[in-house]
């Protein structure tokens, strides 16, 4: 089952968005020279890390899927890029429900592809920031039971929220909502194993956009008191005996990664 294509808001192109960066990092078509820009300065390892980012994004929604999770709230979903969360999720259990939420109205222009799900499961989108938890939760209940267990994705969005809008209570909201046997999946943007010259933070910054970066210690924070799932909070998550190939690049250094569950 899906929703009906939500209305068109305006697009300022002349401003770099951070979900079109990341589709020009991905290799995709969904932006326009303002990101390109952005993106061109960035070095190498912000494409493989991207990369990295969606490797993870796959391999942990399945494994979730796996465990019988099925109800997904994904939120930066971001420009879609196949496979999207949703199609994963159900290639496991065509019965998942998925919740995407985005801001971006560029994201927004292109939700009719998100909504592109199962007959027997059913895929939403709503446009809401993270920094208002109440607002997506409100309009997640009408797709997802929380009364049952919930996977909430935060993929390689926290790191665009600056200390000053609490980015730890904002996680601890929407977790506040959540039945026990839930799981949180993040990633995170970390400069933790570049050197100072590797760091290019600043030149992202230039570029008008926000970007806080966190230590491993800083990212641990938002699993407190969750119970984190081998192999913890890594670069490259993985639950296989080897990591697999994708995680074996330059791109893998740049984000901690996990998967914790609610008790």
């Amino acid at each position: 089952m899906t929703s009906a294509r939500p209305s068109e808001p305006d697009i300022d192109i002349s401003t770099p968005h951070p979900a079109r960066i990341y589709d020009c990092l991905l290799g995709g078509d969904h932006h326009f020279p303002a990101d390109r820009a952005v993106a061109e300065r960035l070095p190498a390892a912000a494409r493989l890390g991207a990369r990295a980012n969606r490797a993870f994004m796959r391999r942990a929604t399945a494994w979730v899927a796996g465990t019988g999770i099925d109800q997904f709230l994904d939120i930066g979903s971001g420009i879609p890029t196949e496979p999207n969360l949703h199609r994963v999720a159900q290639g496991v259990d065509p019965r998942c429900r998925v919740v995407y939420a985005d801001y971006d109205p560029m994201v927004l222009r292109y939700a009719e592809e998100l909504l592109a799900g199962t007959p027997e499961g059913r895929t939403e989108f709503v446009r809401a920031d993270v920094r208002e938890p109440a607002a997506i939760l409100e309009r997640a209940r009408a797709v997802l039971d929380f009364d049952r267990p919930v996977a909430l994705s935060l993929i390689a969005l926290l790191h665009f929220v600056p200390d000053s809008d609490d980015p730890y209570g904002l996680v601890r909201a929407l977790l506040d909502a959540l039945a026990p046997g839930s799981c949180l999946v993040l990633s995170h943007l970390t400069m933790d194993l570049f050197t100072p010259e590797e760091d290019r933070t600043a030149d992202y910054r230039s570029s008008g956009i926000d970007l806080r970066p966190r230590t491993r210690a800083e990212v641990s924070r938002f699993f407190d008191g969750l119970d984190l799932v081998d192999p913890g909070l890594v670069t490259g998550w993985h639950r296989d005996a080897q990591p697999p190939a994708d995680t074996e690049s330059d791109g893998a250094r740049t984000a901690w990664s996990g998967v914790g569950f609610l008790r």
